[in-house]
């Protein structure tokens, strides 16, 4: 039965199972000497160089497990010691240089950085090499490769660089949390920072005197995780976990569909702010195109505003794919609203640490949303709910929209519309490829997740946004 994609994944599970185990058995780990046995490696190293550094890495893992370094803002934290195992990376000559008599490369390169040896092979100097890439592109066998590490593949914001003892380095003021370079790294050097904790602690705290009620509150590309089970199963497991109702967030997405559309009609042009990580990207690389963000708050908010509105004394935890979503719950107009944020990977591990089969249990029903809402998950969603706003509302307003299938293209699309060559009134952002189907925090990723989500969509009970809308009043 494989419920994750990588090992690395299946690593970074063990690692919050255990750890959330000994948190509803009230004996978290205070020193390296408490980490949970289970996890700690054995007397033979089968990762690294030795055991030492291996149970160090542990060490580590568990912190980031536990919340990671507060006096980092950013939920995405390197393992430094983890991260030694990629090479420099930059632009290096291959053996695929036959030592021909052109010397391209070298008449290409400004700053002096390519020599020769005495069979005419040529070497890059690192200390004049600037990385333009001039001489890999002139060079008539391919022999110059530009070695980068994968996180800084991923990263298409430029956010990671390299420390001076070879370590990711990742620069806050760029990064935006999407958590691409998670996923990436071979070696599950880049963690996001978990609030599991925080979360079995309202679990364990309902069940006292304080008696709040919790919502689960789950990302409608839940359809397209946990295949070895049923939907319904997984329903009925966080209840199981002692959430009080379990509500979609797809009905959140039917109210920012309703109202997005108003303001669009009425403003001409927007970009969408369903996706954290394209809303922080604008704020860090387009300041001039904030005024056109949709002052609607996203799916998870809006949804959550509106259960803390009309039930006193209750908590709202966020399950879904994303990593940006735990960087939106911290600010300040959302934190009234949004408790605490988990990601498919860690309900899954709290499933375990309870010891709960959710393929033994009963189905239970979720329906609280659109169709529309809940296509919200995979790329396009989102335009093709403001489409069919327009419509039910019966709107005089022509829809061109900019569907943009990750951050690059957002760039593109956002450079478009600074200098006035944008061919379109709405740009629909999501950061991941594929949507929220391709966040960091899912448990599977690929193709096959966009067809379970658009599934899950038609066995929508509400067929139009506005029916489900009207269930809040």
């Amino acid at each position: 039965m494989r419920k994750f994609d990588t090992k690395v994944q299946h690593l970074k599970y063990k690692v919050l199972r255990e750890v959330a185990r000994e948190a509803w058995a009230d004996r978290l780990p205070e020193t390296v000497l408490d980490i949970p046995k289970a996890i700690i490696p054995g007397k033979v190293p089968t990762m690294r160089c030795c055991v030492y550094k291996e149970r160090a890495i542990v060490a580590d893992r568990v912190k980031i497990a536990m919340g990671g370094n507060k006096q980092n803002p950013n939920v995405i934290e390197v393992i430094d010691i983890a991260c030694d195992e990629c090479p420099m990376g930059g632009y290096e000559v291959t053996g695929a240089c036959r030592g021909c008599l052109a010397h391209r490369c070298e008449d290409v390169c400004k700053f002096g950085a390519i020599t020769f040896d005495q069979n005419h092979v040529a070497h890059i100097d690192k200390t004049k090499c600037k990385e333009c890439g001039a001489c890999s592109k002139v060079c008539p066998y391919s022999a110059i490769h530009n070695y980068k590490r994968p996180c800084e593949t991923a990263c298409k914001v430029k956010a990671i660089s390299m420390g001076e003892d070879k370590q990711a380095c990742i620069n806050n003021d760029k990064c935006i949390s999407c958590g691409a370079c998670v996923y990436a790294c071979p070696f599950g050097a880049i963690n996001d920072k978990s609030y599991i904790l925080n979360v079995i602690d309202m679990l364990k705290g309902s069940h006292g005197n304080k008696n709040y009620k919790i919502y689960a509150i789950v990302a409608p590309s839940i359809a397209s995780q946990f295949s070895y089970a049923k939907l319904g199963q997984v329903i009925t497991g966080l209840r199981e976990l002692g959430f009080h109702t379990v509500v979609e967030a797809a009905l959140g997405a039917d109210m920012v569909a309703c109202s997005e559309t108003r303001e669009l009609a009425e403003k001409g042009f927007l970009t969408s702010s369903c996706c954290p990580a394209f809303v922080s990207y604008i704020d860090k690389n387009f300041p001039d195109l904030k005024q056109f963000v949709s002052h609607n708050l996203s799916p998870m908010a809006a949804i959550s505003k509106y259960i803390k509105e009309h039930e006193s004394n209750c908590k709202t935890v966020f399950i879904g794919p994303c990593t940006a979503k735990k960087m939106e719950a911290q600010k300040e107009e959302i934190k009234p609203y949004v408790d605490a944020v988990l990601t498919f990977e860690e309900l899954q591990a709290l499933f375990d640490s309870r010891e709960i089969e959710i393929t033994s249990l009963e189905e239970s029903v979720l329906d609280n949303a659109s169709y529309f809402g809940r296509i919200f998950a995979r790329s396009g969603g989102l335009s093709d709910a403001v489409a069919e706003g327009i419509k039910e509302q019966n709107l005089e307003f022509v829809l061109k929209p900019c569907v943009c299938d990750g951050i690059e293209q957002c760039k593109i699309a956002l450079l478009q519309k600074k200098n006035g060559r944008l061919d379109a009134n709405f740009i629909e952002g999501m950061a991941c490829v594929g949507g929220c189907i391709g966040g960091a925090g899912c448990l599977t990723h690929g193709e096959k997740n966009k067809a379970e989500v658009d599934k899950y969509g038609k066995e929508a009970f509400e067929k139009t946004i506005t029916d489900a809308v009207a269930l809040l009043k």
